[in-house]
């Protein structure tokens, strides 16, 4: 009895874990709602930044009887969204440079969407992954009409963490369907192939929409996170790609993505989707190299 009682006081409860105690009081809180407001101007900017063209009137002119939002413009409003903990708290030794954008999931539920509005976005935390030398951080954000609240899109975002693993967190993810699925190309030649090139002034348009980090415009900051020069934004290939998607096969109610790899401003995305009934496989290779870009990609069809 008494080795017991001493094992009992030498090991650690996790309440002494600053990180897994700062990651459970995250994980009952809500941040408090960001506003985001827009207009068709920030459409047409968003619309061209992900590859639209001057021909393609319904998404570059306002007065088209068409006139449309891509679907992925989803990802745009939750650009400032408040989040209720500080990656400092939730993981040891965390750096903004060792940050890598994982996996994107997207929901609308809103159809048609709006061309212009005010908006509100809350963000949640889902899950913290230890991988012993790396975390993963999974977060949720809603956004809604400000005006009625009905729902109008849903984000799920993948950040995979360098060096900010080991302390003693939960070891696997959890399965929350599309969000998580790993969409395996099947083993037939794609339905369809769309190229999409880029422009160089691609990645100088797409942060116009609000994703203003310097590693997508600055060679200098490029060079400090391990690139040669200054890299696509992953939302603007993720946007390429759902534009391949939506143009070939119309509406989609949710869309979800792993990034595999960098895309130059000036490359070309190849987009190669399959039919599965009501889901699209897709991934997306950089024509130039050969290299896949996006994997582990579906929208499932409104």
């Amino acid at each position: 009895m008494a080795n017991m009682e001493n094992k009992r006081q030498e090991e650690k409860p996790a309440a002494t874990n600053e990180h897994l105690a700062a990651i459970a009081e995250a994980l009952g809180k809500e941040g408090s709602p960001t506003e985001y407001s827009f207009t068709d101007r920030d459409v047409i900017l968003y619309n061209l930044g992900v590859g639209a063209n001057r021909k393609e009137l319904k998404y570059v002119f306002e007065g088209a009887e068409d006139f449309q939002t891509l679907p992925t413009f989803g990802v745009i409003p939750p650009f400032s969204a408040e989040m209720p903990f500080d990656y400092d708290a939730i993981v040891p030794n965390f750096s903004p440079m060792m940050l890598l954008h994982g996996e994107q999931y997207l929901e609308i539920r809103k159809f048609p969407l709006p061309t212009s509005g005010r908006l509100l976005s809350r963000g949640k935390l889902l899950e913290v992954i230890d991988k012993g030398s790396a975390s993963i951080v999974k977060t949720g954000i809603t956004t809604v009409n400000a005006e009625n609240g009905e729902d109008v899109f849903y984000n799920e975002m993948t950040v995979f963490l360098r060096g900010a693993g080991g302390f003693d967190g939960q070891k696997k993810g959890q399965d929350r369907g599309a969000a998580t699925a790993v969409n395996e190309p099947p083993k037939r030649a794609p339905d369809e192939v769309v190229e999409s090139p880029t422009g160089e002034d691609q990645a100088a348009i797409y942060r116009l929409s609000g994703d203003y980090n310097p590693l997508h415009i600055d060679p200098g900051f490029a060079k400090m996170g391990g690139f040669k020069a200054p890299i696509l934004h992953g939302l603007c290939t993720f946007g390429v790609a759902g534009k391949a998607v939506y143009d070939r096969f119309g509406a989609f109610r949710n869309v979800k993505v792993r990034f595999a790899g960098p895309v130059i401003p000036g490359q070309t995305i190849v987009t190669e989707m399959w039919r599965e009934g009501k889901k699209i496989v897709f991934q997306c290779k950089v024509k130039e190299t050969g290299k896949v870009c996006i994997a582990g990609a579906a929208a499932e069809l409104a």
